[in-house]
């Protein structure tokens, strides 16, 4: 039954990452971003992934969606360094 709780909890907070990926992709800034909070994140999704290893006997549809969020998170690492590396070009940096 945890199963389920923790598969809402991990669709719920994904539901924000593709607005901060889309944001971070036309903004071309790294103005509001924390790369040091997305690599928290991102290992506690990875923990996330461990965990279900250990608790489920191998593979489960929650690591589908920890995986997603990671790509999402990962995405939105890139941008990062792209819009740094945009905004020195620019001068702001």
């Amino acid at each position: 039954m945890g199963e389920i709780f923790e598969a809402v909890m991990i669709f719920c907070f994904g539901l924000a990452w593709p607005v901060s990926v889309y944001k971070s992709y036309v903004s071309r800034s790294t103005k509001g971003k924390s790369v040091f909070f997305l690599f928290i994140v991102l290992f506690g999704y990875v923990a996330g992934m461990i965990h279900v290893v250990i608790d489920y006997d191998g593979f489960s549809y929650l690591n589908v969606l920890y995986g997603v969020n990671s790509a999402m998170i990962i995405t939105d690492v890139l941008l990062y360094f792209r819009n740094r590396r945009v905004e020195r070009l620019a001068g702001e940096g």
